[in-house]
């Protein structure tokens, strides 16, 4: 496995170098928005304010009224509506060119969405499919929504830190091996830490079983624009891409992209998987979710790789100074470990069991004594993301002025710490599928109560969203201890009906 920070000149073009076809110096979707807006159309359509006229002054003073402009409802002449290619349809052709797909599509309820979609759309296919099962808890819900049966697949785990990393393609192929029958693979590359697995690999191997390799790239839709960062997974031949655009890249919050590969598994109907995005999104879909993706896809082709030069480098710099302080660092020496292929320098892991600290009250002073904010804690680790651009320099060095403030203040206070966290236990095993778990009658009862008992919830503790139990898991003793304590320590669990889990769902009846 190779260095990720090394050019690697075995290693072929990124996707999006692959095709000049379009111009992508041009954003037609978002310049279409704007020039309906500043035509001042008289709006006698939804949304109701009409373009801020009768928006509530708050929201005004809060946003400013240009937003409410670009708040435009679908199906307008020019926009997304007329002769076709529409200024819409030219703008997923645009990111499909820009990342080397055969077809791209906007996706305005984030990569929940498009990993709804992929699942209702795998299930034209089959009945069962190999999943990961560090996978985000939207796929979960999906394998809920399409009634698909899972069979999973564990990645390799680094018991000291806690951490979930990447399936191995020799890992993948025994699922496959034992799932003959599955329609398609699922993996998750880079994870939410950011390793990235060698999704080459595993696409061979889900090929040459005659699978397609879905990949849930969420956390990579910059990888394609600089080379020494892993290889994204259109580039590796992946048949079906979610991407969640707004994480690394510049769109808005919510806003994603599902993307269906040049050569993909003739299977995957271009057809299905646009009415499973269609069937699954609002008929209200919000024009400036849109219009951003619009946007992110011309900064990251025009600029985004300077950017990423210029950030590798401060990047750099912050994870030797943070080491110095003696937190140690995810780096590029942990590639060729846990199924890890590469790194992804923009997200800085640090294990920060040495400041005396728990990462949970590790993120707590940073936010009390500097109030900076992390994206992920852990019992052992905080994780920071960083985006690359002009202010990238100053943020680091706030980082890490935030992290050496912690750190001093831990060495000279006498204060006790907070209780240490658990480590998440072994997932259950599965009893019955999640949608029959779901369909089932369910009872709830004290979580205390619940254990050896089919859980009819996915509780997955937020950060970082993988799900802890997934509906028709067998709840077990240390599993229940975990959860109670991630609740005890502040966390949110996703998917349980009762915020603070003294109570849990549960299938009623016998299962066998």
């Amino acid at each position: 496995m190779r260095n990720p920070l090394v050019r690697d000149p075995a290693r072929p073009p990124s996707s999006r170098m692959t095709t000049n076809a379009l111009d992508q110096s041009t954003t037609p979707y978002l310049d279409d928005l704007l020039a309906h807006a500043r035509s001042r159309p008289g709006r006698f359509n939804v949304p109701s304010h009409q373009g801020g006229a009768y928006a509530s002054s708050r929201l005004v003073a809060a946003i400013g009224k240009a937003a409410l402009e670009f708040d435009v409802p679908p199906l307008v002449y020019g926009i997304d509506a007329g002769p076709e290619p529409t200024p819409y349809e030219m703008a997923q052709r645009l990111a499909a060119d820009a990342w080397g797909a055969g077809r791209t599509w906007f996706v305005v309820n984030g990569a929940s969405h498009a990993n709804h979609a992929v699942l209702l759309t795998l299930a034209q296919l089959g009945n069962r499919v190999v999943v990961q099962r560090n996978v985000h808890s939207s796929t979960m819900d999906g394998l809920t929504i399409s009634g698909l049966v899972p069979d999973f697949v564990a990645p390799e785990i680094d018991d000291e830190l806690g951490i979930a990393h990447c399936v191995t393609p020799e890992t993948l192929e025994a699922a496959l091996q034992r799932t003959p029958d599955a329609t398609a693979a699922i993996v998750v590359s880079p994870t939410y830490f950011g390793t990235a697995a060698d999704v080459p690999g595993l696409v061979e191997v889900a090929h040459r079983r005659g699978m397609a390799l879905v990949v849930d790239e969420a956390w990579g839709a910059h990888l394609a624009y600089h080379p020494l960062l892993p290889v994204d997974a259109l580039s590796a031949g992946a048949d079906l891409v979610v991407s969640s655009t707004h994480k690394m890249l510049t769109s808005l919050t919510q806003s994603a992209m599902l993307h269906l590969g040049r050569h993909a598994d003739p299977r995957l109907d271009p057809a299905v998987v646009d009415r499973a995005v269609t069937m699954l999104e609002s008929t209200s879909p919000n024009a400036l979710l849109a219009g951003s993706l619009d946007a992110a896809r011309h900064e990251a082709v025009t600029s985004g790789e300077q950017r990423i030069d210029a950030a590798l480098p401060i990047l750099a710099s912050i994870r030797k100074r943070i080491s110095a302080l003696g937190l140690p660092v995810l780096d590029e020496g942990i590639v060729g470990s846990f199924g890890i292929a590469g790194i992804d320098p923009l997200r800085l892991t640090i294990d920060v069991r040495p400041s005396g600290l728990t990462g949970i009250a590790f993120a707590s002073r940073l936010r009390e004594l500097a109030d900076v904010y992390v994206e992920l804690t852990s019992a052992k680790v905080i994780m920071a993301v960083f985006g690359a651009g002009e202010s990238l320099a100053a943020d680091a060095a706030r980082f890490y002025a935030a992290v050496q403030a912690v750190v001093d203040d831990a060495r000279q206070t006498d204060a006790p710490t907070a209780t240490a966290a658990l480590d998440a236990p072994p997932w259950g095993a599965l009893s019955i599928s999640p949608r029959e778990a779901f369909l089932r009658p369910h009872e709830t009862i004290p979580l205390a109560d619940a254990v050896d008992q089919v859980c009819a919830e996915c509780l997955a503790v937020y950060p970082p969203g993988i799900p802890n139990v997934v509906p028709g898991e067998r709840l077990t003793a240390p599993m229940i201890a975990y959860l109670r304590q991630a609740v005890a320590d502040g966390a949110f669990v996703r998917g349980a009906e009762d915020r603070m889990l003294n109570t849990v769902r549960i299938v009623a009846g016998d299962v066998h």
